[in-house]
């Protein structure tokens, strides 16, 4: 798989893409025409490609398929580690952020959903919901039966960390990682400007708004894309692992600015699982962010 690369000389700015995570990835580089960032480039695609395909829950020859078929599995550093970020997420949130409750995809799949489900076809999955059951004891880990992982609410935000981390140590010039709309920045560009990105409208057409940031990351969680209506009543896709339903009444797209990607996206996902408290929590936390 090949990066798309492209240098624009009137902002200095080397650009690279490709697709991972289901979403377009871009890596921005501030730098001279004559600065070859194709290795930095490849660099980053293939850390990209790494965690997507350590971390799929679609693919049935990594870790995860083996957790979720129920086995008895010893966990690497890596996914150690994310599983214990998931945990602190799971706690601090009392339930609402649970990498468990993928399951309830079976029932709620926004893009060929019909007819609403059914409450005793909601409730049959509710047992298998909590990461709490989850079975672990140092590195081992085991689920029950029926229950699965999914680490995609995490994924993409720790794939930018890590690829910022790679450009971080090892390019000289201001840097700009962008997956999806989740994005990290080194720092200011030249002459201390800032970097200017986007909020997605939720009707997907021109951007509502232009952000600045000179550091740190932003993310934006929002329904805008995944929702079905029912009796002019409006679903959206982040659903609420308690009840098994939608979250009741949240913004359509909340952008959220953190020190870190990971940091940005659990803040903007817990946000969209408070529903119509979602301003409250936010202000609460003292972070910087954006309703729509």
């Amino acid at each position: 798989m090949d990066t798309s690369t492209h240098y624009n000389p009137h902002n200095q700015l080397h650009q690279g893409q490709f697709q991972a995570m289901a979403s377009p990835c871009q890596v921005l580089i501030e730098a001279p025409h004559e600065f070859d960032p194709s290795s930095l480039f490849h660099k980053v695609q293939q850390e990209a490609l790494r965690i997507e395909h350590k971390f799929s829950r679609y693919r049935s020859d990594n870790l995860m398929y083996r957790i979720n078929q129920h086995e008895l599995c010893e966990l690497d550093d890596e996914t150690l580690s994310l599983m214990d970020f998931a945990q602190q997420c799971y706690e601090l949130s009392d339930g609402l952020f649970d990498v468990t409750s993928g399951v309830l995809r079976r029932i709620w799949n926004f893009k060929t959903l019909k007819a609403l489900p059914t409450q005793s076809q909601v409730d049959a999955l509710l047992p298998l919901i909590g990461l709490d059951k989850v079975s672990r004891s140092g590195r081992q880990i085991q689920l029950p039966e029926g229950m699965e992982i999914d680490l995609g609410g995490i994924g993409k935000e720790y794939a930018v960390d890590r690829c910022w981390q790679i450009l971080h140590e090892q390019c000289p010039w201001p840097f700009l990682v962008n997956f999806g709309g989740d994005l990290r920045v080194s720092g200011p560009r030249k002459h201390d400007q800032s970097w200017r990105t986007g909020v997605e409208n939720p009707d997907g057409q021109q951007p509502t708004a232009v952000l600045e940031i000179k550091s740190g990351a932003i993310t934006t969680s929002g329904t805008a894309m995944q929702h079905v209506e029912f009796n002019g009543i409006r679903y959206g896709h982040i659903l609420n692992p308690k009840t098994g339903w939608p979250v009741e009444r949240p913004p359509l797209s909340i952008t959220v600015a953190a020190p870190t990607c990971i940091e940005a996206g659990l803040l903007s996902t817990l946000a969209m699982l408070q529903g119509e408290n979602a301003r409250t929590f936010l202000e609460e936390q003292g972070v910087t962010f954006w309703l729509q």
